[in-house]
């Protein structure tokens, strides 16, 4: 890597403007000197911007700017850097600012899965400096024990997912009264369609033409693909690959079988092995593209054998797919729901959630749990206004609540309220809406 571009990008670092933000919920604490804080997340989720946010925290709090150095590893003047590169960095770093060499410096490392031995780095780093590390990442795998071992226990990691609706409804320069008159429930309720039509990605929540969010959508799609599938797990089939997320898109709501799938792409003439097919879906989970709520089975070897819900992990990835999916408000709310329970898991550890389905095919849409005890049951039902519908899904609660031992039981509808008893049990009807903004 060139000295000259090393030089640059450092200085650009320190003087280009930290823009204003739409400020995040997740409450991610500043690292200790000896550990590291991961944020990851899904491409164009604002994992970039929550780093201009934590480096405008510390602006305010008095730290010199130049203290502060980040590294954007989807720079072209970067990409692709190793190990040794980061090294060079740090070194020119240290000698344009020497009197640095005393006090804590701040590091902040974005998109850093795209460095090879990024980790070895990261960690001599923080056995011998006096240095706060804050990277970002777009793969999962930087949450999981494998990274917990590769960083000896010294990182703990953040998911930060597209906007939540709370979020949204602030990028849009409102905040939702908590007492509302009817003009300004109409107005939460439509901000709550356009949510869950185009999804909470922020460069999209900014767009008013519907036209313009489904193609930023779409050039989303074949970023992460191209780039955190196929580059980075060398994936050869893309077509086998883009039919496969198409039909996660499809099947939002119900079993997702890879073998199915297998089968249904051979019938067309599409080759693909059963080891390659799995291999695709893991790469499109490690991505952020997806993810899989297993069904409640009280063991986790169990819920391990059983077909698996797959979501997309934001609503506007179904709006670019085109499709039933895309205009059928049901799914979309159920699809929303579970990134919001995904969200939740993220910063509550001890959270679970999965669904539930008895040999009779009546079906709870999620059950939360902590440990082996089921907190509450969570129905999403678009519309309750039938009477069969409504029976139907109480039905299935009742049983559920009977068999589990939970006396919690809810149904997220639209925007209906009311507080009902079935069989001598409770029925909190709530709207999403509501249950998206905690109340």
């Amino acid at each position: 890597m060139q000295a000259k571009r090393i030089d640059e990008v450092i200085r650009e670092s320190h003087t280009m403007p930290l823009p204003r933000l739409v400020t995040r919920d997740l409450a991610a604490p500043f690292p200790r000197a000896t550990r590291c804080v991961s944020i990851v997340g899904p491409r164009r989720a604002g994992k970039t911007f929550y780093l201009y946010q934590r480096m405008r925290d510390l602006a305010d709090a008095g730290v010199e700017r130049t203290r502060t150095l980040r590294l954007d590893f989807e720079d072209d003047r970067l990409y692709p850097a190793t190990g040794q590169d980061l090294d060079a960095v740090w070194r020119t770093y240290r000698s344009m600012y020497p009197a640095h060499s005393e006090g804590t410096t701040h590091l902040f490392l974005d998109e850093v899965q795209a460095v090879d031995g990024w980790e070895r780095f990261v960690r001599r780093l923080l056995d011998t400096q006096d240095v706060q590390v804050l990277l970002t990442g777009s793969s999962s795998r930087m949450l999981t024990s494998e990274l917990a071992s590769a960083m000896r226990g010294r990182s703990v990691s953040y998911v930060l997912l597209p906007y939540s609706f709370q979020e949204y409804v602030r990028a849009r320069g409102r905040e939702v009264p908590e007492h509302q008159a009817p003009t300004e429930r109409a107005w939460t309720v439509n901000m709550l369609r356009d949510y869950l039509r185009f999804g909470g990605f922020p460069e999209v929540a900014r767009e008013d033409d519907a036209g313009a969010k489904v193609r930023k959508l779409s050039e989303y799609v074949d970023l992460m693909l191209m780039r955190d599938v196929v580059e980075r797990h060398g994936a050869k089939n893309i077509k086998a690959l883009r039919l496969m997320l198409s039909a996660i898109m499809a099947s939002v709501g119900s079993e997702f079988s890879v073998f199915k799938l297998r089968g249904r792409l051979a019938s067309i003439g599409i080759d693909v092995s059963k080891d390659t097919m799995y291999a695709y879906m893991g790469h499109l989970v490690d991505a952020f593209a997806a993810f899989q709520v297993r069904r409640w089975e009280g063991s986790r070897w169990a819920s391990e054998q059983a077909l698996p819900k797959v979501y997309p992990i934001d609503t506007g990835y179904i709006a670019q797919s085109g499709g039933r999916s895309a205009e059928d408000m049901g799914r979309l709310m159920e699809c929303a729901v579970a990134v919001e329970m995904l969200r939740r898991r993220s910063t509550d550890p001890t959270m679970e959630f999965g669904f539930w389905r008895d040999r009779n095919g009546a079906e709870v849409d999620f059950v939360i749990s902590q440990g082996a005890r089921v907190l509450q049951l969570v129905q999403s039902c678009y519309d309750v206004s039938d009477p069969n519908t409504r029976a139907r899904e109480v039905a299935s609660l009742l049983k559920a609540g009977r068999a589990l031992g939970c006396d919690e039981l809810t149904v997220l509808t639209w925007d209906h309220e009311e507080e009902a008893l079935a069989e001598g049990r409770r029925v909190d009807f709530r709207p999403v809406w509501k249950w998206f903004l905690g109340r």
